[in-house]
């Protein structure tokens, strides 16, 4: 089936990022984008589809059609064929689900009267591509050569919807471990070494650390993001009292920008957090002991100094033997001599 998008009423950024989630979606099922006009989300009761993807997938007779968010609720709606909109029950989902203008919503149509929607929030852009910036960040640890081999080809069937909501205590094992986000498994988007890794973080919390994401976040972001915390907490634990502090900076920056998106980080913050107080505590302990060594080599100096000033006394009280000879006896013989007879 193909994709029939809507034209937005201008380019913006949560439709770009509406796009990406898009083309991450099955395109087993047809999907199209709409962007929220006034009319949509501020008292309106009506919400016009496109008329093209009406005319290729939708009834052709007025119908109930469900729409299901990101959590799994349903909200039913009118649907109206010669008119080609939902009617009663749309303002419902618009008020439960807060929509504003210029937010995007993806519908993605899974089965003949169910829409599945996925809400790109106008909103959160500044925050999103900060994330990507940091997500690029030259500071932050690319996968190593043996974690790229292990590619998304481990996994047999891509990113799909997911069947059930599963708790962590649900888990029983790295075999029954899948990442969902506004209800995508996504483990298709991670390599094998990252996915094995990421089970074994989650482990050590009990729990999912990607559970409270912001809503409506693009898949590849969100694997980008648990990507880099795994390459961060690995970094942590293979650094030493050699691993550069600007290292450690980059680190807690990227963190909290993941922690400001909903991605549980917080524990490795606390550790960072230790690592930087105790690689201060190290670096201030250097530095005095570099100053007493410079002090001590000073005094040092000083003393050898000292000590050559006082031989020269020395030597110099023997020479005029200042102790038995004074100035006026010498005046004295002087004279004797000068006056004495040849």
């Amino acid at each position: 089936m193909g994709i029939v998008i809507d034209a937005p009423p201008c380019n913006t950024q949560a439709y770009q990022r509406a796009k990406e989630v898009q083309a991450n979606l099955s395109p087993q099922f047809p999907t199209f984008l709409k962007s929220m006009l006034p009319s949509h989300v501020a008292g309106g009761f009506w919400l016009g589809l496109p008329k093209k993807f009406c005319n290729l997938y939708m009834p052709k007779l007025d119908t109930t059609i469900a729409l299901e968010d990101e959590t799994g609720q349903l909200y039913e709606t009118k649907y109206l064929a010669q008119k080609a909109g939902l009617s009663a029950g749309w303002r419902g989902f618009s008020i439960a689900h807060n929509l504003l203008e210029m937010d995007v919503l993806i519908f993605h149509l899974v089965q003949p009267s169910k829409f599945r929607v996925y809400i790109i929030r106008s909103q959160e852009s500044d925050e999103l591509d900060g994330a990507l910036v940091l997500l690029k960040s030259d500071g932050c640890r690319k996968q190593s050569d043996d974690q790229v081999e292990n590619t998304s080809e481990d996994f047999d069937s891509g990113i799909r919807f997911s069947e059930s909501v599963v708790s962590f205590k649900q888990v029983t094992g790295v075999e029954n471990f899948r990442i969902v986000v506004n209800g995508l498994v996504i483990d298709s988007e991670l390599s094998k070494y990252i996915r094995n890794k990421y089970y074994e973080l989650c482990c050590s919390q009990r729990s999912f650390l990607h559970d409270h994401l912001l809503e409506g976040l693009n898949t590849k972001l969100a694997a980008g993001i648990i990507s880099e915390t795994i390459n961060i907490a690995d970094a942590i634990k293979a650094s030493n009292l050699t691993t550069s502090p600007d290292s450690l900076v980059i680190w807690d920056k990227t963190l909290k920008a993941f922690e400001t998106m909903g991605m549980n980080v917080s524990f490795l913050l606390i550790r960072l957090d230790q690592l930087m107080k105790l690689a201060l505590k190290l670096k201030r302990y250097k530095e005095v002991t570099l100053e007493r060594d410079h002090a001590a080599e000073e005094l040092k100096a000083l003393e050898a100094k000292l000590l050559e000033v006082k031989q020269t006394i020395n030597r110099l009280d023997q020479e005029n033997d200042i102790q038995h000879m004074h100035p006026e006896r010498l005046e004295t013989m002087f004279q004797e001599l000068a006056d004495a007879p040849w």
